[in-house]
């Protein structure tokens, strides 16, 4: 499991059922479009606090964005 993968995979997949754009997104997160765009691209590790905005946007638990398989 490449956490990094899993986690920017989950984080294109969730941000898409909602609608948003990555530059509405990253506003909603209080972070830079380009931030999110290295995530979604495995780019970018993340911090804990990060994680915790971008769950908290999505409306998830923080646990799901490490699911390998996500319903």
């Amino acid at each position: 499991m490449d956490i990094i993968k899993v986690f920017g995979t989950n984080l294109r997949t969730y941000r898409k059922k909602i609608g948003l754009s990555q530059e509405q997104f990253a506003e909603r997160c209080g972070l830079h479009r380009t931030y999110i765009s290295d995530i979604e691209r495995f780019q970018r590790s993340i911090s804990l606090e990060n994680i915790q905005k971008i769950s908290d946007a999505l409306g998830i638990e923080v646990y799901k964005m490490f699911l390998e398989e996500i319903q």
